[in-house]
């Protein structure tokens, strides 16, 4: 096989495994997945610290200025928060508390967590989440 072929090939089996890798990428954008339902570290401090609600399940993302996604996070958020007014909603700018983003593993932006009125984790989504998964989380938390 010459070397022209041999790099052709390479390169087609490279740009594949990018395809599927993509593919399966934003296949997890946006969906909310279970989180660790265990408090997040001692629960009267993160409670205040994330400005959770006790009285019910608290929305919290985490944005930045330069981030373009997270506009979409905070309209939709915005929306289901004014359908439900039970939820409370947190957003946290990582540039401005690192310390936070740190605290909950967040690595990429949007990064979104529900948790629910005793500072558990629930539900953690990274990318632009749907209204409706959102509404459905939040609905099993209120019932």
């Amino acid at each position: 096989m010459s070397a022209l072929a041999s790099a052709g090939v390479a390169i087609a089996a490279a740009l594949t495994l990018a395809g599927i890798v993509g593919v399966l990428h934003n296949r997890r954008a946006g969906v909310l997945r279970a989180g660790a339902v265990g408090a997040v570290g001692a629960l009267s401090d993160e409670v205040g610290a994330l400005g959770l609600s006790r009285n019910g399940p608290t929305i919290v993302h985490f944005t930045a200025e330069w981030c373009g996604p997270c506009a979409a996070v905070r309209r939709v958020v915005e929306q289901v928060c004014a359908d439900l007014p039970q939820a409370a909603h947190v957003e946290i700018d990582m540039d401005a508390d690192p310390a936070a983003a740190r605290r909950l593993g967040v690595l990429s932006l949007p990064t979104t967590f529900i948790f629910d009125a005793e500072g558990r984790q629930r539900y953690r989504a990274s990318g632009v989440p749907k209204a409706a998964d959102l509404r459905a989380a939040l609905a099993a938390l209120l019932a």
